[in-house]
């Protein structure tokens, strides 16, 4: 008896996406399809590299890492520092990162709550796989750098946008708006202190008030705190993880690329409960495989020793802020508000202004100054622009001098 043969057939097309595909787009997930394309790093493409441009798209300064980070990665490789390793992350560089974090006043906080991670931003990609899928929605704080919604989005889950307020007291957020926001298939609840792009640091009240919604609702809270130590009057911002309990459902992001200027090395860490150390470890082992171990070597040395680096930067952003923010208080079309006291941006509206991705074009064009639109960080905020001051100070006055032909 023959054996029976199965009919060749053609997955069927992404229902509801553009006519006309090429195949092989046509034939990817369509969750991944539909993410827009289109971010900072698209928006700045062939203008990157021109010595005539002043580059204050990014959220990276033109600092350089600590002076013996070369010294460590050297030695770290010289010690046969090169192969595979705990996927977790390396004991001496979790035991160096608890250890700081309680430093700096966290509680609770043990090498078993600690995975390394290739940067903060891997950080968030494994927190949200681990809670929000297809059907699941994801209340996102606002303005905020765009790609924690875009990892959303990217895993099926539904984002919704929850937006602090522009006060006298500067951005607030009052935590009754993401309650409204929540039903049953909320699965969490996402903010960041100090904010990208507002600089915005929130009270403890207000974090405190997030982790009891969460816990009430049975929610996530992911937190990002990047810049936790990018704040002026102060050695590191409030955290949530001076409150939370260990098994609390929360995860909070950090990474070396801010406080330490090393944004190229992709290097960060998540905090979460302990329990969830294994089933990170798994996640690890099938996305990266786990962060490059020298890196981890040198990390621990960064830890332990970078201290002094860590009130550079503070002290380099501060000083761009002052720059950056007089300036723009003096121009007639700025609407800046209080100044910020932490990260590493101004982030100000503009008089007449209603499409901030023409107007960031229009703006390089004529003044060779980049600068990102605010539609990118959240529905409301296409009037607004935003500028890194992690930049030199010559850089800063001349990019300023030539916005005032726009702006001013």
């Amino acid at each position: 008896m023959a054996s029976p043969t199965l009919a060749a057939t053609s997955p069927p097309p992404n229902v509801g996406l553009p006519p006309g595909l090429p195949p092989a787009l046509a034939a990817i997930r369509e969750t991944i399809a539909r993410v827009p394309l289109e971010n900072i790093s698209g928006l700045a493409r062939g203008a990157l590299g021109d010595p005539s441009i002043i580059p204050l798209w990014f959220g990276e300064s033109d600092l350089r890492p600590p002076p013996f980070l070369a010294q460590a990665l050297t030695q770290a490789i010289d010690e046969g520092h090169v192969f595979y390793t705990e996927q977790n992350g390396i004991a001496p560089l979790r035991e160096a990162l608890a250890a700081y974090l309680v430093g700096l006043g966290a509680r609770e906080v043990g090498a078993d709550r600690i995975t390394v991670t290739a940067g903060g931003m891997n950080a968030l990609v494994l927190a949200m796989m681990l809670v929000a899928g297809a059907g699941d929605n994801v209340i996102v704080i606002d303005p905020v750098w765009p790609n924690l919604g875009g990892i959303a989005r990217l895993l099926g889950a539904q984002v919704r946008s929850v937006s602090m307020d522009l006060t006298a007291e500067g951005w607030r957020l009052d935590p009754a708006k993401a309650a409204a926001a929540m039903d049953g298939r909320t699965r969490a609840i996402f903010f960041a202190s100090p904010g990208n792009p507002t600089g915005a640091v929130l009270p403890m009240a207000t974090q405190a008030a997030l982790l009891e919604l969460c816990r009430a609702r049975g929610a996530w809270l992911i937190a990002d705190e990047v810049y936790h130590r990018v704040i002026f009057d102060a050695a590191r911002s409030p955290t949530i993880c001076d409150i939370a309990a260990p098994e609390d459902r929360l995860m909070v992001a950090h990474s070396f690329s801010k406080s330490w200027a090393m944004t190229g090395c992709r290097l960060g860490w998540l905090v979460h409960p302990p329990s969830l150390a294994p089933t990170l470890a798994m996640m690890v082992q099938y996305t990266t495989s786990g962060v490059t171990t020298f890196l981890q070597h040198a990390g621990a040395a960064v830890v332990e020793r970078g201290e002094p680096s860590v009130d550079v930067v503070r002290a380099y952003c501060k000083q761009g802020m002052e720059i950056v923010c007089g300036a723009l208080e003096g121009f007639a079309r700025a609407r800046l508000g209080p100044r910020p006291t932490a990260g590493m941006y101004a982030f100000f509206e503009v008089e007449g202004m209603t499409d901030s991705r023409a107007a960031c074009l229009d703006i390089l064009r004529r003044t060779g100054v980049g600068m990102a639109p605010g539609f990118f960080f959240g529905p409301g905020n296409e009037r607004f622009l935003r500028i890194c001051v992690a930049r030199s100070p010559a850089s800063l006055t001349e990019a300023m001098s030539r916005l005032a032909t726009v702006l001013g």
